[in-house]
């Protein structure tokens, strides 16, 4: 009996479904693909719940022919192309005749169609693979397509989905696209019967960039054309100063079909130079026109990767138009815009930036006993934005004094003096014993134990000077440090922030002028799917509209007149990462937090701010980096600056001679 068979049709058609059909935004990238493909003007999708109970596409394109549309379900059965010629001179989206059967071994399909030539239209039901239902119908011009019960016969690919709202942001992210793809027709996307994304179809891609990505962003978009022999990019993309933390929103367009290229993503943001900030990302469209004959689509079944002729050429024309566009562009910050996008609220003067300890750092100030601070006071105290002089505390009363500071006795008379007696009173008092939790204390005493040791190594340091604004020099016994003054001070507003945020406590600060919040509908959606691990972290966001949302509070940590940017960074964090779980989000949250509060570089401090700085870092749990890794201070030993000297000689040069 031979080894080898053939594969029965509907088996191979599922098989040819893992490549094809991986979600149901898939499903609705095929379908609407096919519509552009029959010229329609206008295509509809209507999914529920994300696309897995049902997809329905109506568009008003050619239609399909009767006796053609059994042939639509066979594999590779296709209209686009005839011979091998025609293979590498593809201008439709679709070709390879596979969608349509592998959708329908895997589904439930109805397909309704009719040309504007016929009197009436087709109706076609295949479920599994199985044709159950072919016969005549009423239906005017165009294609209707309905999908039901996606993997129902596959249930380990149904297994794998994600949640409702993550394939519907999937879904969305394909018909944003598709409509950036192709400006020339009116897009309607629709969830559960709600309108999520509406274009108007007039060929103006800015009104389609305008549609997807809200008005405000458009605005600060240009557009841009260039093109030689081979090439013609044109699109939008944004001024630097809007931007995002993911390359999502970059849109590579090759004669109407989105592609995936890393080199002319790569060009997109060379053609920035160095105007955008590390990590950061800006929107843009990138439409490009080019003979069929240099792309290669025929790579992959999704037909999002390609292979170009002359992608060398092409990216750098990619960047040099961006550039040059670019270029004629004012990129100073108006300052007068940013002045009025604040609120008109009278100006407080800036607090103190670093939590002096006065009686640390000084000895001609006298200070009360130190108590532990509230949140509040803690937060007044760390979250300004300059440094300034000490003020003097207010004289201690001699009660206080008498019971905080040692009696030093000098004559055996002083022995019944009214201080030791009262000193003796406040280490007397009974007190009620209660039981202890052990446990809890050997493990709180194992983690002090270890913090003491990290800090018993950090040197005992004796502020010298400052080094062009930015390095504090140190001397201790074992010879010289340079202090990084941006990197000490980052690492100490870490360790605050870092237990300020974590114990997200209830109190909150109102806002005057609530903050709205709008994104494309892709971003919406994965937002509302985070919104409670937001609220874990004090940020409570509540709908307000389509695509909307207001922030009516805030926790009291935020930076005064950051608030809406902390925001925004905060939510992009979700956006580019939405495994990030909230243990992860408040270390970057701190992280942020304390680098845009530190003193930069060229910040020069006077003698008392410098020395209690290193005062600062010498109490943290890990005063020797930066919450980047960084480090916050470098050693130069007594014998490596002997030798710079040449105080010490090599052993190579002979013996060693201190001159």
């Amino acid at each position: 009996m031979a080894k080898i068979h053939e594969l029965a049709t509907v088996l191979a058609d599922q098989i040819a479904a893992g490549e094809v059909v991986e979600r149901p935004a898939s499903v609705v990238k095929e379908l609407v693909e096919n519509a552009i493909d029959a010229n329609s003007t206008q295509i509809d999708i209507y999914v529920k719940e994300a696309g897995i109970k049902e997809v329905t596409v109506i568009d008003n394109g050619e239609g399909i022919a009767a006796e053609d549309v059994p042939l639509a379900f066979f594999r590779h059965a296709t209209s686009k192309i005839k011979d091998r010629q025609d293979l590498f001179q593809v201008n439709t989206l679709g070709f390879r005749g596979e969608a349509l059967p592998s959708i329908a071994s895997v589904a439930d399909v109805c397909l309704e169609t009719a040309l504007q030539t016929e009197t009436q239209g087709t109706f076609y039901h295949v479920r599994g693979g199985e044709v159950t239902a072919h016969k005549p119908a009423a239906m005017r011009q165009g294609t209707k397509i309905t999908v039901t019960d996606l993997f129902y016969n596959t249930p380990a690919r149904l297994k794998y989905l994600s949640s409702l709202q993550t394939e519907l942001a999937a879904i969305s992210d394909i018909v944003n696209r598709l409509a950036l793809s192709h400006g020339e027709i009116a897009f309607a996307l629709y969830n559960n019967g709600k309108k999520i994304l509406q274009t108007a179809g007039n060929g103006k891609l800015i009104q389609t960039v305008s549609a997807i990505y809200g008005i405000q962003n458009a605005r600060q978009m240009v557009s841009f054309l260039g093109e030689d022999l081979d090439f013609k990019v044109q699109g939008y993309v944004s001024l630097p100063k809007l931007t995002r933390a993911s390359r999502n929103y970059i849109s590579l367009l090759i004669n109407g079909r989105y592609i995936k290229n890393k080199q002319l993503l790569k060009a997109v943001l060379k053609g920035y130079g160095s105007k955008l900030m590390v990590g950061r990302y800006p929107f843009g469209v990138i439409d490009i026109h080019l003979d069929p004959l240099l792309v290669d689509v025929n790579v992959h079944p999704t037909k999002q990767e390609v292979r170009i002729s002359k992608e060398e050429q092409l990216a750098d024309l990619i960047e040099q138009t961006i550039y040059a566009r670019l270029a004629k562009e004012n990129l100073i910050p108006s300052a007068l815009e940013n002045l009025n996008s604040k609120p008109k609220t009278k100006r407080e003067p800036k607090a103190k930036q670093l939590d002096f300890t006065l009686a640390e750092t000084s000895d001609s100030y006298e200070v009360k006993p130190k108590k532990k601070r509230s949140t509040a006071e803690m937060t007044q105290v760390l979250l300004g934005n300059s440094l300034e002089q000490p003020q003097e505390s207010e004289p201690a009363k001699a009660q206080d004094v008498a019971l905080t500071k040692p009696v030093i006795i000098e004559d055996r008379r002083q022995l019944d003096s009214d201080a030791l007696k009262a000193w003796d009173e406040k280490y007397q008092t009974k007190v009620q014993a209660k039981s202890i939790d052990t446990t809890a204390l050997e493990a709180e005493a194992d983690d002090q134990a270890s913090q003491t040791q990290v800090k018993e190594k950090f040197p005992g340091l004796t502020y010298i000077g400052q080094l062009h604004g930015t390095y504090l020099l140190a001397q201790a016994a074992d010879g010289l440090y340079l202090v990084d003054q941006h990197a000490a001070q980052e690492r100490c507003k870490y360790e605050y922030y870092r237990e300020a945020i974590g114990e997200v406590s209830k109190a909150q600060q109102e806002l005057l002028v609530p903050i709205i919040l709008a994104y494309p509908t892709t971003d919406t959606l994965k937002i509302s799917e985070n919104r409670t691990k937001l609220a874990e972290l004090g940020i409570e966001l509540e709908e307000f509209g389509q695509n909307t949302f207001i922030v009516r509070h805030h926790p009291t940590w935020f930076i005064k007149g950051q608030e809406e940017d902390t925001l925004r960074e905060m939510i992009e964090w979700f956006l580019a990462d939405h495994k990030l779980t909230v243990a992860k989000f408040r270390e970057k949250t701190a992280i942020m937090m304390s680098c845009k509060r530190s003193i930069k570089a060229n910040h020069h401090l006077d003698d008392f701010q410098a020395k209690s700085l290193l005062d600062q870092l010498a109490k943290c749990n890990n005063p020797f980096n930066c919450p980047h890794g960084r480090p916050t201070l470098v050693h130069f030993s007594n014998s490596e600056l002997e030798r710079m000297f040449k105080r010490i000689q090599d052993p190579h040069q002979g013996k060693q001679t201190e001159l």
